[in-house]
């Protein structure tokens, strides 16, 4: 009657956080870049590929990126009313 086995808590998968890589279009915010985002997808009807643009806010911590640099950013809980990713790192300046 002693066989209770205690059960360990199950620890939930951690969920891969999206990375996304973009040119710096502004970096005049203190600690805060805006990252442009270029995607290629084919028009649903056309079939013709277009290019989408999306901006995101990043924080910049040690302020490291600056205009025209490629950088790679990382989802992150909200930071602000904006604000959303990190910075992860500088690839090309």
């Amino acid at each position: 009657m002693s066989d209770i086995v205690s059960a360990a808590p199950s620890t939930p998968e951690t969920k891969a956080k999206k990375t996304r890589v973009g040119l710096v279009v502004s970096n005049k915010m203190n600690k805060t870049i805006v990252v442009e985002v270029e995607r290629r997808i084919a028009h649903p009807l056309f079939k013709k590929i277009v290019r989408k643009t999306s901006k995101f806010y990043a924080h910049d911590e040690e302020q490291k990126a600056a205009i025209g640099d490629t950088v790679l950013i990382e989802e992150s809980r909200p930071l602000s009313k904006l604000k959303r990713w990190n910075l992860v790192e500088v690839q090309k300046h």
